[in-house]
């Protein structure tokens, strides 16, 4: 029997203006135990969010009324809790980069249905926090330097100022603080943080590392180190 990944609860905004498309993305997410809304431009999208609240939202990059990426911004300003995914024909490294500093995860066109799913489920896995029932002990704060991270919360502090991180970001720097001495591959944050089995997608790892030097940096000495060819740590 087949075993899939449930996730009752979880709603995702679908937001495509080809019927079709969007179509066959409820149905296959509606067959995970996916909640599911659908939108077809940026007005629309901008209700259903404010009233659904969603867990994901993903996201079409050309819509007819507007741009996905300005969406994706302002659903990151209003709604911090939700994870973004885009959706894009194009896939040059400048199209890719500049969704990644906006959203958690990008998929480009023509995209295969599981896929998506899949990768919805990674998101969700590395930014929701546990069911209710799913009681856990209160973990202590990660801590390595001036550097701290709440595990309960996801705030981050380094000394006495806040650091404002992304999903992504944040489960990036959790891992990197929980390896602490350690240089860790490419192929090891592909799998622990995006849940990837392949290497194809490394430049995501080299474009979030640098998301992170440049929030970090500023706040005191240079926390995470390159080792050429192998990956990265902490010093």
């Amino acid at each position: 029997m087949e075993q899939r990944e449930r996730h009752t609860g979880a709603t995702v905004l679908v937001v495509e203006d080809e019927p079709s498309i969007a179509d066959v993305l409820a149905i296959a997410l509606r067959h995970h135990d996916f909640e599911v809304v659908t939108a077809a431009g940026v007005r629309q999208a901008q209700l259903l969010a404010e009233r659904a609240r969603p867990d994901v939202a993903l996201l079409d990059v050309m819509l007819p009324d507007g741009d996905g990426r300005a969406l994706g911004r302002a659903l990151r300003s209003r709604l911090p809790e939700t994870a973004v995914l885009f959706v894009t024909a194009r896939d040059a490294p400048a199209e890719v980069v500049g969704a990644l500093r906006i959203g958690d995860d990008y998929i480009t066109k023509p995209f295969n249905v599981d896929e998506v799913v899949a990768r919805i489920q990674a998101v969700l896995r590395r930014t929701r926090p546990a069911p209710p029932g799913d009681v856990l002990p209160v973990p202590p704060p990660l801590r390595h330097r001036d550097l701290e991270l709440d595990e309960t919360t996801y705030e981050v502090r380094r000394g006495d100022r806040a650091v404002q991180l992304t999903p992504t970001e944040y489960a990036l720097l959790r891992f990197l603080v929980r390896n602490a001495g350690r240089v860790v591959s490419k192929e090891q944050l592909l799998r622990h943080v995006w849940r990837y089995e392949h290497s194809a997608e490394s430049t995501v790892v080299e474009t979030y590392v640098s998301y992170l030097r440049r929030k970090l940096d500023p706040l005191g000495p240079p926390l995470i180190t390159t080792r050429r060819g192998v990956g990265y740590g902490l010093t």
